[in-house]
């Protein structure tokens, strides 16, 4: 599935999770614009935002979920493990 950088425009950051599905990294190819992630095993996520940032989030810890629209999760350099993507 292609991002769009425009689609957090859209975004209505209220409504919760319709769907849900388990992330296989990598650093290449795209993934829908998110509603969240769920990090299941503590670590580092690298991702895309939504806009076209790239950013690292350090030492995310397990079991939280990251409200943030992302196109995009690193292999390289991603520690946390059991990501799910929230849409």
């Amino acid at each position: 599935m292609a991002g769009s950088t425009t689609a957090y425009r859209n975004a209505d950051a209220t409504v919760s999770s319709y769907d849900a599905r388990a992330v296989t990294t990598s650093d290449t190819t795209n993934i829908a614009p998110t509603r969240g992630l769920y990090i299941g095993s503590a670590g580092n996520v690298v991702v895309d935002m939504a806009y076209g940032t790239t950013i690292t989030f350090v030492g995310v810890q397990g079991g939280t979920v990251l409200p943030v629209q992302v196109t995009r999760i690193y292999a390289t350099n991603t520690t946390a493990t059991n990501i799910v993507a929230l849409y």
